[in-house]
Order: structure tokens, then sequence, then C-alpha cells
């Protein structure tokens, strides 16, 4: 594997640091979901870095399905997601396509939820999710790959808020593998600070 997309012990806690210090705010927020929260996690600011692309899609790679095909995500913050751990996986030889899964259907045209090359139905995808709280933006996007034909049994994210979302998968007979908990963000950027 090149050495760009080696996940070790280090390039975890590189990411765990730039996670806390670029992605990581305290105060009073307003989730998505509605919900008020003292922790705001964008990982965008990472994820949309070259460097911070490369290490996050090396994490993510370990934990995809062995027989998946692809990886897919809900637009927007699973966006550069799957391209680079599709990315990542075609440098290691491992032909791994990437999906993206609209929040609505396309207006015109196809009227199609999924963009990307579609693999034949039945064929196994694992979804990616930047944070999950809820779950309730990974299981729309479980739920149109399934509706599509596709089989969907993990999801993974890359910061886990620690408030429901793996009992909301659970019920949905789906996996959450976490890169970090919320708890190891926050604890991280009260050490750097």
């Amino acid at each position: 594997m090149p050495s760009a997309f080696r996940f070790d012990g280090d390039a975890r806690r590189t990411l765990l640091e730039r996670l806390s210090r670029e992605a990581y705010r305290r105060g009073q927020f307003t989730l998505a979901s509605g919900r008020e929260s003292e922790h705001y996690v964008n990982c965008k600011p990472v994820s949309l870095s070259g460097s911070g692309l490369a290490l996050i899609s090396s994490g993510i790679l370990n934990h995809v399905d062995d027989q998946a095909v692809a990886v897919a995500g809900l637009t927007l913050g699973a966006d550069p997601l799957v391209s680079g751990v599709a990315m990542a996986a075609a440098l290691v030889d491992r032909s791994l396509d990437a999906l993206i899964v609209r929040k609505q259907a396309k207006s015109h045209g196809t009227g199609a939820w999924l963009e990307g090359p579609l693999p034949q139905k039945g064929a196994l995808i694992t979804v990616l999710e930047d944070v999950v709280t809820t779950g309730a933006s990974s299981l729309k996007a479980v739920h149109q790959l399934r509706e599509a034909g596709f089989v969907v049994n993990r999801v993974i994210t890359l910061v886990d808020r620690e408030e429901g979302g793996t009992t909301a998968m659970a019920a949905a007979g789906l996996e959450l593998v976490s890169l970090f908990r919320l708890s190891e963000v926050s604890s991280c950027a009260e050490e750097l600070s």
C-alpha cells in the first residue's frame, strides 16, 4: 500500500488531532436534526483538504466490507469520502466504485437518486458518512440503495456523536463502524488547547 494510504497508530492520531483542531467546536449549536448541542463537528475542512482526505480514505478503506463493489453516501458530507475511498482502493489495486445518493430524486432526465457507476442488482455496498448523530442521513442513503436492489450491511462514519446512531443502525440490520467517537474528539481538543 502506498505510504500516503497507510493508516497506522500515528496516522490515526494525526487525523484525530486534525479533526479536533479543524472540525470540532464547543459552544451552543443547533444540529441538522434540530437538537441543541454544545458540541459541533463539521468534517469538511479536513475531508476537503488533500492531506486530510488521504488520511480519512485510508482509515475508512480498512473497514469497507471485503466483498463490497462500491461505497456510497448521502450528498454532501459523504461526497469527498466516497471519492477518496474509491481512489485509495484503486491505488492498492482494489476495484471499488463511488456512488453519491441524492437527497431527492433528480428533477429532470432520468429522475435518478443515485449518481456513479451502478453495479449489478444484489451487489454489496458499504455506506459512508462524515458524522452520525441519530443515523437519519445514513439510513436515508441505505433506504435508497436497498430500494434500488443493492445490499447494505455496514455504515462507516468518521465521527459518531454517540447520540443513538448505533441503536438506529442496529434496528435497520446495519453495523455502524466509527473511526472516532465524539468523546475522543472533544477530549483531544481539550488536550490541544
